[in-house]
């Protein structure tokens, strides 16, 4: 079940507020799991009953470290982190390991491993960090843990979040996930009302259109096509992919004020970014944050030599290309990322600044094309013959853009890219603040009214309806 989906918009949500507003206050936390966990069961009833079982187990494991000192809480905690980690290698990276090994072993002319493929958990990416960030900020002190297990099944099943992020810590909602008088009132319930349709009209007004015609360039061949539409692809494929995961972003964080949670923002305009490394402190700035603050600064940070630290920032990226995807294009994505980040500090940061803002935007937004084609590209040999004919600008096949792609993708690139003024970005932050004047509630509620209404009719009149993230 998806957000933008008339099953999720005329049942499944207008129920759950329903029951969630008239219940006593004691028991909102019970209406909020109990649906989650209907949410996810039906997405992936093979698999609710697994990550129910993971959840009781790290409950008792993290209660025990707590109570814990010295080396037993620290095997405690790794035994918790070794547990999630565990199931994320198993049921997102055993079929890929198992493919190269079938592929050496028919190199040297030996049988394949019998092997029945596994599925992968919807979510599992997310709730396993978040997972994690439970036991690590127990075992630092961070914040004690929950007293109730059902808090925190709530926590790692909350349906707002749990399938794409934001990656929510422990510690920013821990206090929220037993009392959240302070955040349930008429204003954050209009203006997370108003975040949500902005998002979903991201996701169905823009980001579908211009999926269409991106999957229809990624699924010909790229040695055929000419110069230009290999180009019209993959920006099409660039701005489907940030008003698809940021329209979801949005949507997650308005039913999260909805019902009294604050949840961390996840985009800040990254297509103005003037190097990679401002691009990551944009683009999913809650994964971003993870890495550095869980993964980066565990390996040493800034504090190691200058080799080690540009190595450790490397390997974060490979480590992060492949937390998004169990496939060699995104181990090289990530790697590419990380090349540039390192870059950045060796001599890129120092370049840019010379040759000013905007030649420095519009270097840093060829870059990140050149890595969507990584990202989006089946194979590496798709991926190869993509960037190659992107930059040999040649003739060859066209594939015909209709005007709406034409039109929504300057709309799209338009308010991407409208940031690059610095009052936009002040603008927006007003925009999405809790503080609202009467007025301004009133337009936000009529304006979320009228996204609702059209992007509920986009939704029923098409069948096009993908979500990116639905494959981490």
């Amino acid at each position: 079940m998806v957000f933008s989906s008339s099953l999720f918009l005329l049942y499944f949500l207008p129920a759950f507020l329903i029951l969630y507003f008239v219940v006593p206050r004691m028991l909102k936390n019970y209406v909020a799991l109990i649906a989650s966990v209907f949410f996810y069961a039906w997405g992936a009833p093979d698999f609710i009953f697994i990550v129910l079982g993971s959840i009781f187990i790290d409950f008792y494991l993290v209660k025990f470290l707590h109570l814990s000192k010295g080396n037993k809480k620290r095997w405690l905690t790794a035994a918790s982190i070794a547990l999630n980690i565990g199931m994320l290698a198993y049921f997102k990276y055993a079929n890929f390991f198992i493919e190269n090994v079938d592929f050496i072993l028919q190199q040297i002319g030996k049988q394949p491993v019998t092997w029945t493929r596994i599925a992968l958990p919807i979510g599992i990416s997310f709730f396993s960090f978040q997972k994690m960030t439970y036991a690590v900020d127990v075992y630092r002190g961070v914040h004690p843990p929950l007293k109730r297990m059902s808090d925190l099944a709530l926590y790692i099943l909350m349906f707002p979040q749990l399938i794409a992020g934001p990656i929510v810590r422990f510690n920013e909602v821990a206090e929220q996930l037993v009392d959240r008088r302070d955040n349930e009132n008429a204003d954050n319930r209009l203006t997370g009302f108003f975040r949500f349709t902005l998002g979903l009209a991201k996701k169905v007004m823009i980001a579908n259109t211009l999926g269409a015609y991106a999957d229809s360039v990624f699924a010909a061949d790229p040695t055929q096509l000419s110069s230009a539409v290999l180009w019209m692809g993959v920006l099409t494929y660039a701005f489907q992919i940030y008003y698809d995961f940021a329209g979801y972003s949005d949507m997650a964080i308005g039913l999260g004020r909805m019902i009294g949670f604050d949840f961390a923002e996840n985009f800040n305009n990254p297509y103005v970014s003037q190097n990679i490394t401002e691009f990551w402190r944009r683009w999913h700035m809650t994964l971003g944050r993870w890495m550095r603050d869980y993964l980066y600064i565990p390996l040493g940070g800034s504090r190691v030599t200058p080799m080690r630290m540009y190595f450790n920032l490397w390997l974060v990226f490979l480590i992060s290309g492949l937390w998004h995807g169990a496939a060699w294009n995104f181990v090289v994505w990530g790697a590419f990322h990380g090349f540039f980040l390192v870059a950045d500090k060796l001599f890129l940061l120092k370049l840019y600044k010379a040759i000013g803002k905007i030649p420095s935007v519009a270097i840093t937004f060829v870059i990140t094309l050149v890595g969507w084609v990584l990202f989006r590209a089946e194979s590496m040999a798709q991926a190869t013959d993509f960037i190659q004919g992107m930059f040999s600008f040649r003739g060859g096949t066209d594939i015909l853009t209709p005007v709406s792609v034409w039109s929504l993708l300057v709309f799209g690139a338009f308010f991407a890219l409208w940031a690059v003024f610095p009052a936009i970005e002040s603008w927006q932050l007003r925009l999405f603040g809790k503080q609202q004047t009467f007025r301004s509630l009133m337009l936000m509620t009529v304006s979320a009214m009228v996204m609702f209404i059209v992007s509920l009719s986009a939704i029923t009149s098409s069948g096009f309806n993908p979500f990116i993230y639905f494959r981490f």
